[in-house]
């Protein structure tokens, strides 16, 4: 099914919903859109009913002024979630989608079957980072979202992977050039702000999965895997970046499979 536009309370979604079962909903990364899943949506969708949406001013999603926390995100999903009817789903988040999920987890965990974070952390933003946050505002404010686009996005790959995937990376740049400068900068706010969320994975009873990339350059492994119980599964992709996805998609899709039949 091609995408498609739902008028919620205060802003237009847009999503793509295709396949037949049990419902997963997969939330992308910052400055991304349903199209980072393209790799992996024909095969999930062959056992499960795969929503992908495109996040508040991302795709063509609008970004109502002056929501940029995570819980407003994580409240969209759920009227979302209440005018389709899905009832129960397992949500798996990308980088910002993972801060989504974790914040999603923690107030509406009657809402899931289980949770996932790839290539995300339960960790709030260093300083450095949030300083990182306030010069990428600064840059999108005098040089547009092109120009943080173009830095941005090489250091989503693992560097072995530069030459090799040249066109994952010129489609990670023209869907990135696509987000809408209000939720460029909105969302940069929203995760500089966000919490600490490691007590979300040390609290929930629900089975949950943590996926790194071997060499993401921008959340080492360490950082996702920031918690250890019986209900959470470990992954390392091999030979992935921050975009396993689009990196190496059939080693994602194992992943979530083996979660989702567990």
């Amino acid at each position: 099914m091609g995408q498609q536009q739902i008028k919620l309370s205060n802003l237009t979604l847009a999503y793509q919903d295709c396949g037949e079962g049990e419902v997963i909903v997969l939330l992308h990364g910052f400055c991304g859109s349903h199209a980072y899943w393209d790799k992996v949506i024909p095969t999930l969708s062959k056992e499960n009913r795969v929503i992908v949406l495109d996040l508040p001013g991302h795709g063509d999603s609008t970004f109502p002024k002056g929501n940029y926390e995570m819980e407003y995100m994580a409240d969209t999903l759920k009227e979302l979630m209440d005018v389709l009817m899905l009832g129960k789903i397992t949500l798996f988040g990308h980088s910002l989608g993972g801060y989504i999920t974790l914040a999603f987890a923690e107030k509406y965990e009657e809402q899931l079957n289980g949770f996932s974070i790839i290539h995300s952390t339960a960790y709030p933003d260093s300083k450095e980072a949030k300083e990182g946050r306030d010069a990428s505002i600064e840059k999108v404010k005098s040089e547009g979202v092109p120009s943080l686009i173009d830095g941005l996005v090489p250091k989503l790959f693992a560097s072995e992977n530069l030459e090799t995937h040249a066109k994952d990376i010129e489609k990670a740049k023209e869907i990135g050039y696509e987000t809408s400068e209000e939720g460029t900068i909105g969302m940069l706010k929203a995760m500089k702000n966000r919490p600490d969320r490691n007590h979300v994975l040390k609290n929930s009873k629900l089975p949950s999965l943590l996926i790194a990339g071997e060499n993401d350059q921008v959340i080492p492994p360490e950082k996702t895997f920031s918690v250890q119980k019986e209900t959470i599964s470990q992954a390392l992709i091999k030979g992935a970046g921050h975009m396993s996805m689009m990196e190496k998609p059939e080693l994602l899709i194992t992943e979530i499979q083996a979660f989702l039949r567990k």
